[in-house]
């Protein structure tokens, strides 16, 4: 079994097509064919069946495609590890963010770190807490920012790098808005505006709200930052934010005011593999990280 016969498998299969895998790979078709069909008899199943000028994978063929795309991804990392450790400062790293993180910081923070190591690429993936820690545990992204900051797990070590504040946004003609704070409790008649159901944020705000003692009136759940500012600009309800997520495009008619009981803030922390060492061009920027967090909330934003 040969690595070309893995890789030619693989792009059949993505494309299920010869001929498109053939150009997407610039080798003949011809040679393509013979390759898989060496591969078919030294494993003894049969990997494809046509359909049309189709072709598809037979049960036994998604089967090896899900190992062969994980050997694949494996031998490519292992590649990119020797690399790095001939040289640190040179490098990809597969960067995960948990959805609704609103971080201002990063972008900045990232741009420090590429001033300071300019041959480390990055890769960005976006997704739940859950879906990021099991690409960290298939070996598909190296590191991720998160939160909430999962406290325990097999695969993944986290560790804290700041806590933030949720703050009130409401329209600038709402009553409360001239208040430097308010409570929870004071809210319970008001429509609001939450991230959705499934993501972190909205649990955190219904536990304050059952802590306050009454159900909120959810009248929208999203997940994009802007958006939810929109509505409350536009008086559709009011929404509790991320503090780091008001320090930017913030629609000029939209006020913000203290939370101040009961305060509620998160954590925002970033993931590690504990199953692995990271690579030196992961560990270099694992280090700024950590650095950089906390000399910005030591001495302030």
């Amino acid at each position: 079994m040969e690595l070309r016969q893995i890789e030619y498998f693989i792009e059949v299969a993505r494309r299920e097509h010869m001929t498109r895998a053939s150009e997407s790979l610039h080798v003949a078709q011809s040679a393509i064919s013979r390759q898989i069909t060496l591969l078919e008899n030294e494993l003894g199943v049969a990997l494809f069946t046509r359909k049309g000028r189709n072709i598809q994978l037979t049960p036994m063929g998604k089967i090896f495609l899900e190992h062969a795309e994980r050997g694949l991804l494996e031998f490519e990392k292992a590649q990119q590890k020797i690399k790095e450790h001939l040289n640190p400062e040179v490098g990809l790293i597969r960067l995960g963010i948990s959805t609704s993180l609103s971080v201002h910081t990063l972008p900045i923070m990232l741009q420090h770190f590429h001033e300071n190591h300019p041959n480390i690429d990055f890769q960005l993936h976006q997704g739940s807490v859950p879906y990021l820690i099991r690409l960290i545990d298939q070996g598909a992204i190296d590191l991720a920012f998160a939160s909430p900051v999962p406290s325990r797990g097999d695969s993944v070590k986290s560790s804290i790098l700041y806590t933030e504040r949720m703050v009130l946004l409401l329209s600038a003609r709402h009553p409360l808005a001239g208040h430097k704070s308010v409570t929870l409790s004071q809210l319970k008649n008001e429509r609001f505006i939450t991230f959705r159901s499934k993501l972190s944020l909205q649990e955190l705000f219904r536990d304050a709200c059952r802590q306050a003692g009454f159900n909120p009136d959810i009248v929208f759940e999203g997940e994009d930052m802007d958006t939810i500012k929109g509505l409350v600009a536009a008086g559709f309800g009011i929404a509790l934010m991320p503090e780091n997520a008001v320090a930017y495009n913030l629609p000029p008619d939209v006020a913000t005011v203290t939370l101040d009981s009961p305060k509620i803030s998160r954590a925002v922390g970033l993931i590690r593999p504990k199953t692995r060492e990271l690579a030196p061009s992961e560990q270099l920027f694992s280090k700024f990280v950590d650095d950089f967090y906390d000399r910005l909330y030591r001495f302030g934003q």
